[in-house]
Formats: C-alpha cells, structure tokens, sequence
C-alpha cells in the first residue's frame, strides 16, 4: 500500500536523480578532440570541420587591450549575422588553443560573454558559423601576469 509519505519519498528520489543527470547530458556534447587539440588549425578542424574562416567585420569582439590576470579575461562576441550555428573563441597561444565553444539554436541572440584564461600575450580569435561558413575576427591581448601556466 502507498502511503502519502512513501509517495512523497519516492518522487523526491527520482526528481534529485533526475537532476543529478543533467550535467552529464551536457557534457555528451563536448568535443574532447578539440579542446585537448595542442595548436589552432587542429582545434579549429576537429570543432568546425575546417580552419578556413572569412575575416570578417560583422562580429564586434571585446577583451581588454591588458589583462592584468591572464587566469580571469572577460571576452564578450556578438555578431547580426543571419542563421548564426555556433561562436567559438581560440587563444592563439594556449596550450590548448580552443577556450570557448557556443552552439546557438534558431531565434537566439548571437551574442556571448564568458571569462576565459590566457596563458601569455596572444591573438584572441573569434569563429562565428554562420549559414555553414566560417566567419572570424581576432584582436591582440596582452597579459602582464598570471594566465594558465603561472
């Protein structure tokens, strides 16, 4: 016989684990063979299927000209490009250069900012796939400490 409390114990046991499941779900999409790629044009290929992108000035990209602490640097893109797909963003000298990736479902706004970490002065490069082409923009940030390795 199910008592009220039994009922209530067991919905809430299959709500939390339901909950428990949903960062895994995310995870399923992360492309492992991009981020751990060690140089641009590897990580650009295994996350966008090719490194030929179109310098573009459609995609306005805002870091700081000095990043005080390389491990903490803002980074905001956004773009009014038609049937954006996905925004990626790539530090040219990172270890491993593919910091960011964004995919964008239909009537979302293409425009993203996330904090990511720059290991030393470098290009900071943004790929906006729009339409099935890759479009990009790139902007030197310097760092003057800190960043991914010290």
């Amino acid at each position: 016989m199910l008592n009220r409390r039994s009922f209530l114990m067991r919905t809430i046991a299959v709500s939390a684990g339901a909950l428990l499941l949903q960062p895994l779900r995310a995870m399923a999409a992360w492309n492992e063979k991009a981020f751990k790629a060690t140089d641009l044009n590897s990580a650009m290929t295994e996350l966008l299927g090719g490194a030929d992108a179109e310098a573009s000035d459609a995609i306005q990209l805002s870091a700081p000209d000095i990043a005080e602490n390389g491990a903490v640097v803002q980074v905001s893109v956004a773009t009014d490009m038609a049937d954006v797909e996905s925004i990626s963003l790539y530090v040219e000298k990172n270890p491993s250069p593919l910091a960011a990736q964004f995919n964008m479902s239909e009537g979302m706004s293409a425009d993203v900012t996330t904090r990511i970490k720059m290991r030393s002065t470098s290009n900071l490069i943004a790929v906006v796939k729009a339409g099935g082409k890759l479009y990009s923009t790139q902007k030197e940030v310097k760092v003057t400490i800190g960043g991914c390795g010290g």
